[in-house]
């Protein structure tokens, strides 16, 4: 069972709606930022929000990613290299490490509706170049609508999770099923992350056309 779980830039849209979702279901939650007064004044929202006995400290990244065992990193695309070379001597050796960074073209002033190409293949495979040996990784999160997650409904959505390693893939599904209504469904291998990141440009365009901001994605017939 998950005690604990760190958001290396946890005061973003998605990591702030993770980070409620996850308080309210009784889940440690660390908020990491490169300020740590910044993660600080966002944990103190996010407690306030979850209400009841829920725990949420502030700390800046570095700090955040070795005080847990479970890191779940909702950098944007831009910040990615850098944020993970700053946390690498903080992961714990056997940490979960998951990715939830799309590497839209936003990062270089293109459109959020376009991805880039990424060296390693996806965001989540650059999350693992980057990752000290004994760290474990997976993708997932991607596709959930951060105003979904910050609101008060349960959220219509599955979570796809890729990942080489059974560890990781076991932490994902266990924080997907802490979100309501949210569904952890096998994406197989890490590599897979190369289209489900694609998905979130998809969402976006399909948000826009629709003149909504939620729009997810249900995998059926399983």
């Amino acid at each position: 069972m998950i005690e604990s779980v760190a958001m290396i830039g946890g005061t973003g849209n998605e990591g702030r709606g993770l980070a409620l979702r996850w308080a309210r279901a009784g889940i440690r939650v660390i908020v990491g930022s490169r300020d740590a007064r910044r993660a600080m004044r966002a944990a103190q929202e996010i407690a306030q929000r979850a209400g009841g006995a829920a725990k949420v400290e502030g700390m800046e990244n570095a700090a955040a990613a070795a005080a847990s065992g479970v890191v779940v990193l909702t950098v944007p695309f831009e910040a990615q290299a850098a944020t993970l070379k700053h946390i690498q001597k903080a992961l714990r050796p056997g940490a979960v490490l998951i990715s939830t960074t799309v590497p839209l073209a936003a990062a270089v002033g293109d459109r959020a509706t376009r991805v880039l190409g990424v060296w390693q293949g996806s965001a989540a495979e650059q999350a693992a170049a980057f990752a000290p040996e004994g760290v474990k990784v997976a993708g997932a999160f991607h596709n959930i609508s951060a105003t979904l997650l910050e609101g008060e409904h349960e959220v219509d959505c599955d979570a796809i999770i890729c990942t080489n390693d059974a560890g990781a893939r076991q932490a994902a599904n266990e924080l997907a099923r802490a979100v309501p209504g949210v569904r952890a469904v096998d994406g197989g291998a890490l590599e897979n992350c190369r289209i489900v990141e694609q998905i979130t440009a998809l969402l976006i365009t399909v948000n826009i056309r629709n003149k909504v901001k939620h729009a997810g994605i249900r995998i059926t017939g399983i």
